[in-house]
């Protein structure tokens, strides 16, 4: 480890004790804010010091094997002892990565809940259906979690799909696992209704969008406009006789939100605003980073066939991932929420990638 490196933890493990002073001298009860500001902050420096704290009993464990090794006659001891070197510096070096990874600069986001939204793409009523089977895939892969799933918005389409379908993932750190999900899903199969047994190719786009609290996203009412409508299921006919969906524009950035699964016009207001903080958070991250696109647009690409994160291949029962060159041949496995590969998979090449930039 180079010396800029280890005066930068030596300071962080200073830095840690008096976050802790702080946080002692805190009262909560007046408080709340501020000490889950510093309880974070906490949390975050802590993770750092106690890898430190592996590398330098690495580093201890080393020290002591060369010192009995130079000393010991017992050519069996002398194998062990080298054996521990060889281990611990296994051990050091992989530290070392886990220590410059935990130095990144963190995404605001990473510990939220998320929103998804998965819409059809190309490919007509199979679209419609592979939004469905997305949305089970998700769903099965949350309950593997033990993260808790909430539907928002299910809307059906004529023939057994789906139009759209927005649900939230609750749990701490699922934006951090599941962002990388958003993009293009490509679905090659023959569909249900296909009479001559061809191959279709279809697309459906997944958004996720990390779930903003109110503290998050300051909405002025007076940039809202709300209307109310009577809800309507598959072909367009009315499945309620009040007037108990709600659609919400923003109209200082034209976003229209609407959502009718609920009896409750209020239930439909409540989780409508849920959605139009999340694109609004999103919106505002991307113009901080300063992307081309913005909210779910930027994520799901035009929804063409060409536009593809990953594609499922039913006949080879095969699911590869292009921006890893990842190739799993277990498709039932997958689509029964096995998204394990994938997912760490996707989060340990974007730590690398951010690692080569800090390096250059």
């Amino acid at each position: 480890m180079d010396k800029s490196l280890l005066n930068k933890l030596n300071s962080i493990e200073v830095s840690l004790a008096e976050v802790e002073k702080q946080l002692s001298e805190i009262d909560i009860s007046k408080d709340q804010s501020t000490y889950a500001e510093m309880a974070k902050k906490h949390s975050d420096l802590n993770e750092i010091v106690n890898l430190y704290a592996q590398w330098k009993n690495a580093n201890t464990d080393i020290e002591e094997a060369k010192e009995l090794l130079e000393i010991e006659s017992d050519e069996e001891m002398k194998i062990e002892f080298e054996n521990i070197i060889d281990e611990n510096k296994s051990k050091r070096n992989s530290l070392v990565q886990k220590i410059k990874i935990s130095l990144l600069p963190k995404d605001p986001s990473d510990d939220k809940d998320v929103l998804v939204e998965i819409r059809p793409g190309a490919g007509g009523e199979e679209a419609a259906i592979w939004v469905g089977d997305l949305y089970k895939m998700y769903t099965r892969f949350a309950e593997r979690k033990g993260w808790k799933v909430e539907p928002i918005e299910i809307t059906d389409s004529d023939m057994g799909g789906f139009i759209k379908i927005i649900f939230a993932i609750k749990s701490k750190g699922v934006y951090s696992k599941l962002k990388f999900e958003a993009g293009a899903h490509r679905v090659q199969r023959v569909p249900k209704t296909e009479s001559q047994g061809r191959v279709h190719t279809s697309i459906a786009t997944v958004a996720v969008l990390p779930e903003a609290e109110e503290v998050d996203i300051k909405i002025d009412q007076n940039d809202l406009k709300i209307d109310v409508y009577r809800s309507s299921g598959p072909g367009g006919q009315s499945v309620n006789t009040t007037d108990s969906a709600v659609r919400i524009t923003h109209i200082p950035t034209g976003l229209v939100v609407s959502c009718q699964d609920e009896k409750s016009q209020l239930q439909n207001k409540e989780k409508a605003m849920r959605i139009l903080r999340a694109r609004l958070l999103k919106a505002e991250q991307d113009k901080a980073a300063a992307e081309r696109a913005k909210d779910r647009k930027e994520q799901v690409g035009s929804g063409e066939r060409s536009d593809k994160i990953r594609t499922y291949n039913y006949k080879d029962n095969r699911v590869s991932d292009h921006r890893i060159n990842l190739t799993l041949k277990k498709l039932d496995q997958v689509l029964d929420g096995d998204l394990d590969e994938f997912v760490d998979e996707l989060v340990a090449d974007n730590e690398a990638s951010r690692l080569a930039n800090l390096d250059d």
